[in-house]
């Protein structure tokens, strides 16, 4: 929602109420959305140089960088705690959030439940009960159900404010996870007034109806150069005892969405640190099927993309992408099958929904998360690397060595 001129806010100027990015499957950082089609992100100075330098030949795989914002803490009237972003860019109208926000009102609801210090609690403390409507909201405003840390329904029958049943989303709740944790060390570590600065980032899953997302973890090692001894030990021990060390990828979070049951099936970052490699291959088959079968016709858009990063990533030299993530992006909802004597895909004048140009179907491929990529030009850097990152490379090569596998029914 857009505050503005509120007592509320404490704040005369306008601002965009952020929600919580409720597509977000891995990380540890909180990711926010600030309108239908950007997300932000707390600012490292890392990562933003890098999105500022970004070679061009790496633009198709990462968000677009749409510049920064100021985000601060917000306190209403009834306790619910919020972030802000402030002042809205001039040349963009303030993007107004509606106030039957299924974000919003799950995170208040979420606070109501736990105290509105934004105290610490796990995901799998939230049984059904604590997200059932609270008085204080309306019918329209009803959260969803959620069962904790897997599975999440996809949907829920709510009331609108006519009385009827109807059908609303549901969310994956490790976004929500995040978005507490932040909110708790920023109102632990900083005071309320205190400005933050944000990435604004393209909203990748936007286009999307029920985003199917997996997060890898890419390469052999996860650790910057600037990290402490301690952290460093910490991040090796991890790669270690995970497929990092013997494919250079693992998984971080996935969402796949089950057209049976109409559920998101979620996986966070604690079950792909315990897989073996049969268990990553069996996780990537699962990731494709939505229930009922396999969705093949996706395996071909995926290689194609991951070969072109491949040749993309081998020739980046100095590059070492320590920490990044790669997200895999198809939509649950599949394409409507073509009629007996429709044209084929490339007599068709436009690609059909869920269709990319040449008749694929629609997938993304976007690397993510550089606040410990180095590079040889980028500020403050004591150690530089040649060639292109091994360990990068190593685990694309094996992600589509398995997915190819899949693909031939092995």
């Amino acid at each position: 929602m857009v505050v503005q001129n509120s007592a509320d806010a404490g704040d005369m100027r306008a601002g965009v109420q952020l929600e919580p990015f409720l597509h977000q499957v891995g990380g540890h950082m909180s990711v926010m959305k600030y309108d239908e089609h950007t997300v932000c992100k707390p600012l490292v100075s890392r990562e933003q140089r890098f999105y500022e330098s970004l070679p061009l030949a790496m633009k198709r795989f990462t968000p677009q960088y749409k510049g920064t914002v100021t985000v601060h803490l917000w306190k209403d009237s009834t306790g619910h705690l919020s972030l802000v972003a402030n002042p809205v860019k001039e040349s963009q109208e303030p993007f107004k959030v509606s106030t039957e926000s299924a974000a919003v009102a799950i995170w208040q609801t979420l606070q109501q439940t736990t105290g509105s210090n934004g105290s610490d609690c796990t995901l799998a403390q939230w049984p059904h009960a604590q997200l059932a409507r609270s008085p204080k909201e309306s019918p329209a405003k009803a959260l969803l159900r959620s069962e904790p840390h897997l599975n999440t329904p996809a949907f829920s029958l709510v009331e609108d404010t006519n009385g009827n049943q109807v059908e609303r989303k549901s969310f994956n709740p490790w976004g929500l996870h995040c978005h507490q944790a932040h909110l708790t060390r920023l109102c632990s570590e900083y005071p309320e007034n205190k400005r933050h600065r944000f990435l604004l980032l393209e909203n990748v899953v936007s286009q999307y109806m029920h985003p199917c997302v997996l997060d890898l973890k890419m390469g052999t090692r996860q650790h910057g150069d600037d990290a402490s001894e301690e952290k460093k030990a910490r991040h090796m021990r991890k790669c270690a005892q995970s497929t990092s060390a013997c494919l250079g990828v693992r998984i971080c979070g996935m969402q796949v969405y089950q057209t049976d049951k109409k559920y998101f099936l979620c996986k966070d970052k604690y079950y792909g640190r315990k897989l073996s490699v049969e268990g990553f291959r069996q996780a990537l088959y699962q990731f494709l099927h939505n229930g009922s079968h396999l969705r093949r016709e996706l395996l071909e858009p995926i290689l194609h993309q991951l070969r072109a990063l491949l040749s993309v990533i081998r020739s980046q030299s100095s590059y070492r992408f320590y920490s990044s993530s790669l997200l895999v992006i198809y939509d649950g909802q599949e394409p409507p099958e073509r009629a007996p004597g429709s044209p084929q895909p490339h007599e068709a004048p436009q690609a059909a929904h869920g269709c990319s140009p040449g008749g694929l179907t629609k997938v993304d491929i976007r690397m993510i998360d550089f606040a410990h990529t180095t590079y040889k030009g980028s500020w403050n850097e004591h150690t530089t690397y040649d060639g292109p990152d091994p360990g990068y490379i190593f685990g694309l090569e094996n992600l589509i060595r398995i997915l190819q596998d899949i693909q031939e029914g092995e």
